[in-house]
């Protein structure tokens, strides 16, 4: 079970990684220091997806990608990438909906329109995952 801590550190570093990376992009986007971004759930990079992704790689380069492990773990990447994008694109969609119509008009606080992810953030978090993830596993090893 040595390989445990090593994936999870992985995966926990690559979420850790784009949260930083989306504070830093969002910061000079706005032009000032921006750190509540760190901790918001949309926005470029994916770090949901970098996230699945990262333990999805570091599983099958450990235990081999015809590992029913890696298959657990591609079935989970996969739900959880369909959420952000899918699911959670819609909340976002109704987020601004509710914004636009309720909220605005009547001087309430709006809600996070920042919760789901486009194509090209799902992408960049499965890409930066699945690289950052093989980087660190192979010198982990």
């Amino acid at each position: 079970m040595d390989w445990f801590p090593r994936v999870f550190a992985t995966a926990i570093g690559v979420q850790l990684f784009c949260q930083l990376l989306k504070t830093i992009l969002y910061s000079i986007r706005d032009r000032r220091l921006s750190p509540s971004y760190f901790v918001s759930a949309g926005g470029m990079p994916s770090a949901h997806a970098a996230f699945v992704a990262a333990l999805s790689v570091a599983i099958g380069l450990r235990n081999g990608f015809g590992s029913d492990l890696f298959a657990v773990a591609a079935v989970f990447s996969l739900i959880v990438i369909y959420d952000a994008y899918r699911l959670r694109g819609h909340v976002q969609h109704h987020a601004k909906i509710i914004n636009r119509k309720i909220l605005e008009p009547a001087g309430e606080q709006p809600v996070s329109e920042m919760v789901g992810h486009s194509l090209p953030e799902i992408v960049a978090g499965v890409v930066i995952g699945g690289a950052v993830s093989l980087v660190l596993t192979l010198m982990l090893s």
